[in-house]
Order: structure tokens, then C-alpha cells, then sequence
């Protein structure tokens, strides 16, 4: 049964090629397969719950964490994100652009500055000493 927000079937046929093989050849507890454990996370993604509320028609969250570090680990994330933007390329569904940022035109927020809410505490500003020109302290 497919829940709102899984992987409709042709998601699935663009995404199954490109993910690692389902099965190993190991022995072992049975494998789930890749598209109920990408569902889950999906699901993680899309709530930004913890992984502990997985709700149970998805597979264990342990699972689906597994599956994703290791596939994090192993660059596959960013193999299938190379794959479908140079499929829609060769489609001519995406339009390169070239930004810049210049970090002198960009204003930061005056809270941004890291500026204490109430002042200074009391006592944490010291007026230090003004030298004179010849080096000695200023009265």
C-alpha cells in the first residue's frame, strides 16, 4: 500500500537504476528492499521527525538510517543527483545560471553582530589609560 508523499511508480523507474544493487549474496535476516527503505527516509525528510517515530509501515528506523549514512558514505546521494540533473539537461529542463555574492553588499542584521541583549555586565568595560605622546599615561 503506497502512502501519501511515497515514491509513485514513475519515480521509482527513474531512481531504481541508479542505486546500488538490493541484494548481496550474504546470508543474513531478509533485505528490505530499497524502495520501502527510501520511502522511510522520504518520510524522515519530509517531517523532520525523529527517526525513532518512523511510523511501522516502513521499515525499522535503524534500517533506514543504516542505508542512508551508508549510501551518504559511499557518494551515492550525490550519484543520483549527478544522473537526474544531466537527465533533465539533455532534456533541456534546466536553465544554467551563474550567481555571485559579493559579502560587501550583503548587510547583516544588527542582532547579527553577536551584541549582548541587556549591555554590558557591570564592570566588563574597563576605560583603559589614553598614552600621551611621549609614552607616559595621560591624566
Amino acid at each position: 500500500m503506497m502512502a501519501r508523499g511515497d515514491l509513485t511508480d514513475d519515480q521509482w523507474q527513474r531512481l531504481q537504476p541508479l542505486l546500488p544493487p538490493e541484494r548481496s549474496g550474504q546470508r543474513g535476516h531478509p533485505y528490505r528492499s530499497h524502495r520501502e527503505v527510501l520511502n522511510g527516509i522520504l518520510w524522515i525528510q519530509r517531517t523532520g521527525a525523529p527517526w525513532r517515530d518512523l511510523p511501522e509501515r516502513y521499515p525499522p528506523y535503524g534500517t533506514c538510517h543504516d542505508r542512508l549514512t551508508r549510501w551518504t558514505r559511499r557518494g551515492v546521494w550525490s550519484q543520483i543527483l549527478e544522473a537526474l540533473l544531466a537527465e533533465a539537461d539533455a532534456r533541456g529542463e534546466l536553465e544554467w545560471a551563474r550567481v555571485y555574492v559579493d559579502s560587501t553588499t550583503v548587510r547583516a542584521h544588527q542582532h547579527a553582530a553577536g551584541a549582548r541583549r541587556k549591555g554590558a555586565k557591570k564592570g566588563a568595560l574597563r576605560r583603559l589609560p589614553v598614552k600621551g605622546s611621549d609614552g607616559a599615561a595621560a591624566a
